[in-house]
């Protein structure tokens, strides 16, 4: 395939590549041509989940299983009262170690738990199988098994034919099972009840959930998968999760979800690890079979197997539970054989060696062209902190196919802000670069926090900023200044990087209102408490306190962004700045945004160059009902002053600009 000239002239540090893009592009059409042997599309080649796993087909429940290594193999359950039997022995179909058996219809029932026992030379073990649609937890015993899932009733889709609207995505990250208030795991059912409809007030038009895919332990926050196909059981049924995404279909959101391919939990009962008695079934042999800073298995990308078990998963989420995209997680892990770990990538070399694994980037480029095959209007998005170049670039332009990127650099340097320096030391010069800095030819979403900056051990911003004067002085007529200076910053903190993101803005649950504290899932470490792994909503419901003035901040800056269509603008472009002033001031979507993060100095008929004009003022970090000082006014008209110097053509305009003050002003020629 011929590479689009414009691939390279975007960026010509690339033409030194030419050799290594161009083979990695060749390995995807090859790759590509081998599976589906020129006569299915990709979609047709990744139907996996429509073959293997148990199926109801013309009345006889069939059931089959990939297992090369595997002996024999027997499905025990409820109907053998989980002892093995004759009549329940999977029959070997084929040479690539394909196992079937075939039962009739009055055999299994909806409800019915089962698993699968597994022999291989040497050794045997009991294993949920590798599609399984439905894995429950015995609370009692805590054992996993899968179970038939087969509702006399299917779910009826209300909104069956939902399409993601073009425009730049405001995602709301959340997680099933601490979008609660009760110190318990969530239901999809509650999310929907409760916390959905503050979603939709909100402002923001995508849900991205996390900690879907069955995992064993609760605490990984759904990163450590073990049933690739199966939505965890602990939030409630697949029908309560298809209801959670209708209601948000019916109110015109989209709905993503983190998916979980670049590695697989080591459990060998529950997940992949040992499933037919090798290591190295879906994983690579020795030592670069198993991530050893997550304990957890890597999947070998090279092997045809693999990618029709990982491209058939992508294509089921979507066809099953109607989400509207993905959110990639790992992708540095996937990209690099040393998992990105303690690397500093610093140079174009970093992207083009040995250590990179190709055979992962040919997966991520069939991934896309599938999801996007299957469905043109869904969202797919790459979590990638080492700058692969072209990983949101289409194939043909010599990428690898994702919609966007995460902007991972942003928050990672507002934390170093808050943590290491006192605020007067900001260097907004260097803030300004890394608000900005990205590859011009791919979209990309930015954001101050996710949930990686929320984890025990780690703190919110304004956690960081304010500390346990949260616990005290949060009243509405307290006047502490750490609550004042973590208010005051966190406003300016989100609005300049909404301001500044290139094509999307992503929040964590609760984080738009300053919730406090930390996010600490039960384990044995706290007793297993869940005190932590909750949203505290009735903070930001309680009027008496200055949550909800924080999360009417953020709805209003999110619909200042939609009115004037900022994120569909080109970026934005510098005025001035002044590091020792603590000033940033720059032009996007016929907006003029100034901020003045100075803790101590407020600056009167504060000048610099701007176009011609009129502006007005029609934002204001610091009025009153965003628990401001409120000393600017409303809707203030400020008029560009030519200078008097002879033969000069400058225009500058003259602000009042209180500390730690954001100000949006609308121009008029």
């Amino acid at each position: 395939m011929e590479i689009n000239e414009k691939f390279y002239e975007k960026d010509p540090f690339l033409n030194s590549y030419r050799i290594d893009i161009e083979r990695r592009i060749s390995n995807i059409v090859k790759r590509e041509a081998a599976l589906t042997l020129g006569t299915k599309s990709l979609a047709g080649f990744a139907c996996g989940h429509h073959y293997f796993g148990l199926h109801f087909l013309e009345n006889k429940w069939v059931f089959r299983e990939w297992a090369p290594g595997a002996d024999s193999i027997s499905l025990i359950g409820d109907v053998t009262g989980w002892e093995e039997k004759k009549e329940f022995t999977l029959k070997r179909i084929n040479e690539e170690g394909i196992w079937e058996i075939c039962l009739p219809a009055e055999t299994l029932k909806h409800g019915d738990l089962y698993r699968l026992l597994i022999r291989w030379p040497g050794g045997e073990g009991d294993r949920i199988p590798s599609y399984a649609t439905r894995v429950v937890q015995d609370s009692q015993t805590l054992i996993f098994n899968a179970q038939v899932w087969s509702p006399p009733v299917p779910y009826k889709w209300s909104c069956s034919n939902f399409t993601r609207q073009e425009e730049p995505p405001l995602i709301y990250e959340a997680h099933i099972g601490m979008a609660q208030e009760e110190a318990k795991t969530g239901t999809y059912r509650e999310f929907a009840d409760k916390t959905l409809p503050r979603i939709i007030a909100s402002g923001y038009n995508t849900i991205q959930l996390m900690a879907i895919q069955e995992h064993p332990y609760y605490g990984s926050f759904g990163y450590q998968v073990s049933s690739f196909f199966a939505p965890s059981s602990r939030f409630g049924t697949p029908d309560d999760l298809k209801e959670l995404i209708d209601r948000a279909h019916s109110a015109g959101l989209a709905v993503t979800m983190d998916l979980i391919h670049s590695h697989s939990v080591c459990n060998e009962v529950e997940g992949l690890s040992r499933f037919d008695g090798t290591l190295h079934q879906y994983f690579h042999y020795g030592p670069r079979g198993m991530h050893t800073a997550w304990n957890s298995r890597c999947f070998d990308y090279g092997k045809n197997q693999v990618l029709h078990f990982l491209l058939s998963n992508c294509q089921y989420w979507l066809e099953e539970y109607k989400f509207d995209g993905f959110r990639f997680d790992g992708v540095t892990s996937m990209l690099y054989l040393h998992h990105g770990l303690g690397k500093n990538f610093s140079c174009y070399d970093d992207y083009f060696n040995q250590a990179v694994d190709e055979d992962s980037l040919t997966y991520l480029a069939l991934a896309n062209k599938l999801i996007h095959e299957i469905r043109p209007d869904t969202l797919t998005i790459a979590e990638d902190i080492s700058g692969m170049p072209g990983l949101a670039v289409s194939v043909s332009e010599g990428g690898f196919g994702f919609d966007y990127r995460f902007s991972m650099g942003i928050p990672d340097y507002w934390i170093r802000l808050v943590k290491d320096m006192y605020d007067e030391d900001w260097p907004t010069g260097t803030l300004w670069y890394e608000l900005n800095s990205r590859r011009e030819d791919e979209k990309s979403i930015s954001y101050s926090e996710s949930h990686d900056q929320a984890l025990v051990g780690d703190q919110t911003l304004i956690f960081r900023m304010i500390g346990s004067d949260m616990y005290y002085h949060m009243s509405m007529h307290d006047k502490n200044y750490r609550v004042a200076r973590g208010i005051a910053l966190h406003k300016l903190i989100r609005l300049i990087t909404l301001a500044t993101a290139g094509n999307g803005y992503l929040n964590f649950i609760g984080n738009e209102f300053g919730h406090p504290e930390w996010i600490d899932f039960p384990r044995p470490g706290n007793n297993w408490s869940y005190n932590y792994a909750r949203r505290q909503w009735h903070l930001v419901d309680d009027p008496s306190l200055k949550y909800h003035l924080l999360a009417k901040f953020d709805r209003d800056m999110l619909s200042l962004a939609k009115r004037f269509y900022l994120l569909n603008s080109p970026a934005p472009m510098l005025l001035y700045e002044n590091t020792n002033d603590k000033i940033i001031a720059f032009r996007r979507a016929g907006l003029l945004f100034v901020f003045n993060f100075h803790p101590t100095r407020s600056f009167t008929d504060y000048c610099f160059d701007a176009p011609p004009g009129t502006y007005k003022m029609i934002f204001d970090s610091d009025a009153t009902e965003y628990c401001g000082y409120g000393r600017l006014n409303p809707d203030q008209e400020h008029f560009t002053l030519s200078d008097k110097s002879k033969n000069s053509q400058r225009q500058f305009i003259c602000l009042y600009l209180p500390t730690r003050t954001g100000i949006v002003l609308q121009y008029t020629e």
